[in-house]
């Protein structure tokens, strides 16, 4: 196979962690005899700093012309003055708009020799494995927004909005997804007080019961389901919900493996290429410190393998490396506690290393 691979490395950790996940692409595409052919572009804060734009058009035209879209991360305290014309995750939610990005795909599934990393107890996460299906383009952060002043009383507004086909859309995503799995979905509103939950539950029963009749089906409120993911984690499987309750659950869930370093994720729309990125921010407080973990962001490229180019076998390849270097006790600085830490770019090359064969 020949694909096209536009990195954004973004900035903080960014660009360490995406150099790793890089190497680990060229070793698979080496072992199974691909061609993949990369191109890096800049997006984010450094974007900003380059040309005032964050999400500039040689980007967004770079991207649209690959087989898919790897991120690092973007934003940091250099650019987080509210007051400013833009701000880096402004391009965040411009990418996603224009590529058509609706579905996010966060799995969560601590690994077994980790549990004791959890600020949970090993008996509550032990037997976790979540996939969240988060909406993407729609709700309050895409709706009207803006400022005005009554009597000289300042007031700011943010609109939560979704429409039937935006609902049905990514329900359908997270129930074909749950017939792959365990046939159990999860979806999570907040209908006892929200309008917008309401029109949700009735879509989303509406969706299940038509097109996915096999499913176990339940809804739970949001503000429950915050509880139940620290109470009752293991009880979950496919879960799916709007773009603000997806963002917030799955930072929380995040936590559940013990670091978010080791989290990826797939943003999947139609037809064009998808984003895949870690679940963590740009950290910048470890920024060129070479201690970033580059897991999460190895794993985001195993999923770009399986999502976007179907290469079945060579996303598992990655994924098993991953899983047995972490038995194997090697840690990088977040998960290892008192003992020894891998710099990021030692564990990268303990996964090339181990998908090279």
């Amino acid at each position: 196979m020949k694909a096209k691979i536009c990195l954004l490395p973004g900035d903080g950790i960014g660009p360490e962690i995406v150099a790793q996940a890089q190497l680990v692409l060229g070793a698979v595409a080496a072992r199974f005899g691909h061609e993949l052919e990369f191109e890096s572009h800049l997006m984010g804060g450094c974007a900003i700093d380059d040309c005032g734009d964050p999400l500039p058009e040689a980007t967004l035209n770079a991207c649209r012309e690959s087989d898919a879209v790897l991120l690092g991360a973007v934003g940091g305290p250099k650019w987080d003055d509210p007051r400013a014309n833009t701000r880096p995750e402004a391009g965040l939610l411009r990418i996603r708009k224009e590529l058509g990005l609706f579905a996010n795909l966060r799995p969560v599934k601590p690994h077994a020799s980790l549990v004791g990393a959890s600020p949970l107890r090993p008996e509550i996460v032990s037997g976790v494995d979540i996939l969240f299906v988060r909406e993407l383009t729609g709700g309050i952060y895409f709706g009207d927004k803006g400022r005005r002043k009554s009597a000289g009383v300042e007031a700011a507004f943010d609109e939560m909005a979704y429409s039937v086909p935006e609902i049905e859309r990514v329900v359908r995503v997270a129930g074909k997804a749950a017939m792959e799995r365990d046939k159990r979905l999860t979806s999570i509103d907040k209908a006892n007080v929200l309008e917008v939950s309401r029109l949700w539950r009735e879509v989303a029963a509406n969706v299940v019961s038509n097109e996915f009749p096999e499913l176990q089906y339940d809804v739970v409120l949001v503000d429950a389901m915050a509880m139940h993911l620290i109470s009752r984690p293991a009880d979950f499987d496919v879960v799916v919900t709007g773009n603000m309750f997806g963002d917030i659950l799955t930072d929380e869930a995040s936590m559940l493996p013990g670091s978010l370093g080791l989290l990826p994720s797939a943003s999947l729309g139609d037809p064009g290429p998808g984003l895949y990125e870690p679940i963590h921010g740009s950290a910048p407080d470890i920024a060129g410190k070479g201690i970033a973990n580059p897991l999460a962001t190895i794993l985001a490229a195993a999923m770009l393998l399986r999502h976007e180019l179907q290469l079945e076998e060579e996303a598992a390849a990655i994924e098993s490396a991953v899983s047995n270097i972490i038995d194997s006790g090697l840690r990088t600085a977040d998960i290892a506690g008192k003992g020894a830490a891998l710099s990021t770019a030692e564990m990268g090359a303990k996964v090339v290393e181990a998908v090279s064969g």
